[in-house]
């Protein structure tokens, strides 16, 4: 690659990283409900993206689509509910070994088959989940890991999507502001458990604005230009980046069970997508 799209899908990844990071920040250290939050996010998203749209000479919402900004919608939602009882490491493990578990089973419905190799991978990676999930001390709740695979399901439906994106800017505009209908309604039923601060609201609006917005546009930017089979494998690296900043950031406790989850999911998806023709 070059090092110009280098450079974008690096940022990309951080921002990646940077929403499990500023989500569980919000829902920890600040008194902001998760559905507020999400709204937040939605909103500063799709206000900052039209207006650059507006710079851009290019204010098209018809680019977004509403099956894309449906998938937008419920990986946005099932993220920051899940996050409240998830650690950022192992949230970002399960969102995304089940977007790449999504994007997996994809290339098989489309005809694509699996080689010794690859379904060895494919497995590891189940058992890697299955090891997650166990119960146990360090096990996260299964109403919150369930609502994190459905997040990380809808974020595969929307990679997908992107790859078709003909106006990356335009279209994740559009997407943010057809999902402003849905995530009113959601707020208007949760009135009676609306809460937020100052710090909630700031890191609502530099999710949105910054690491969804801008890192959702950059992504969409650059899948066009990556091998299916790259851009599933870049994607990887964000548990990676998000554990150890919530260790480093949050304190959050590096635990054997996530340390063996990791490797095995991480490992398992690796050899699916490197053995893929």
């Amino acid at each position: 690659m070059q090092t110009k799209m280098v450079m974008l899908v690096i940022m990309a990844m951080m921002a990646f990283a940077g929403n499990s990071l500023l989500c569980r920040m919000a829902l920890v250290s600040s008194s902001t409900d998760p559905v507020s939050f999400t709204y937040i996010r939605l909103l500063s998203g799709a206000l900052v993206l039209y207006l650059l749209t507006v710079f851009r000479h290019s204010p098209s919402i018809s680019a977004g689509s509403w099956v894309g900004a449906v998938a937008l919608f419920v990986y946005a939602t099932g993220f920051s509910l899940a996050y409240v009882a998830i650690p950022t490491g192992a949230g970002a493990l399960l969102l995304f070994g089940a977007v790449q578990l999504t994007m997996i089973l994809w290339g098989m419905f489309k005809g694509e088959r699996f080689n010794s190799i690859q379904t060895t991978g494919f497995f590891l990676a189940i058992v890697g989940l299955t090891v997650l999930l166990l119960p146990g001390a360090t096990a996260p709740p299964l109403s919150s890991a369930v609502l994190m695979v459905m997040a990380g399901m809808a974020w595969g439906i929307y990679s997908v999507l992107g790859r078709s994106a003909s106006n990356p800017l335009s279209s994740t505009a559009g997407n943010f502001i057809l999902t402003l209908p849905f995530a009113a309604i959601l707020l208007l039923i949760n009135t009676h458990t609306m809460m937020t601060d100052l710090q909630g609201l700031i890191l609502g609006i530099v999710s949105g604005a910054v690491t969804s917005g801008i890192g959702y546009a950059l992504w969409y930017a650059v899948l066009p230009a990556l091998k299916s089979s790259h851009a599933a494998t870049i994607q990887l690296s964000v548990p990676v980046i998000a554990t150890f900043a919530g260790w480093l950031i949050l304190g959050e406790t590096l635990t054997l069970r996530i340390l063996l989850a990791s490797l095995a999911i991480l490992s398992g998806i690796a050899l699916v997508i490197i053995e893929k023709r």
